[in-house]
């Protein structure tokens, strides 16, 4: 756990287990997280929880969270499958599964700040290796970059229907 002051904003950082209830919290954010980036819109939100749930049972998933602390309410949230890479099995590796700070949050260095709490308790857990997918529509990558990531390669999409 750890309080940051963000422009006279007081947030928690923290990393919290999966549970049913906190899914709950997560979904009204992650709804505005699809709103704002997904590509294929005619595609709905429909999370499968109970993959999570199993992700979290095998000890493959972390999450962490940014709370406002005078709200009582998240405003944040990075979550990370971390298991050993099939091709480097000695190599534990986390990609990033979803990450998303509301707006009013962003310039703050919510970000910036998230992703180095998570990067900091993937390595104690002794990830090596971490990756971020990045849309080319909502480019965080100079954040990335500020943080020591780098451009590894692209990801490509088509729709098959």
């Amino acid at each position: 756990m750890e309080l940051a002051e963000r422009e006279r904003i007081a947030v928690l950082f923290q990393q919290e287990p999966f549970s049913y209830k906190l899914a709950a919290e997560i979904e009204p954010l992650l709804r505005r997280h699809w709103d704002e980036i997904a590509h294929y819109k005619d595609i709905p939100l429909d999370v499968d929880w109970s993959a999570y749930a199993a992700a979290a049972l095998q000890g493959m998933l972390r999450i962490y969270t940014m709370r406002d602390v005078d709200a009582s309410q998240l405003v944040g949230y990075a979550v990370y499958v971390v298991k050993p890479h099939l091709h480097y099995r000695g190599s534990m590796q986390a990609m990033q599964d979803v990450l998303y700070l509301v707006p009013e949050h962003r310039n703050a260095g919510g970000g910036g700040a998230l992703i180095a709490f998570a990067d900091q308790l993937l390595a104690q857990d002794g990830v090596k290796v971490v990756y971020h997918h990045v849309k080319l529509a909502h480019d965080f990558g100079p954040l990335l970059a500020r943080l020591g990531y780098e451009p590894i390669e692209t990801v490509w999409g088509r729709r098959l229907e």
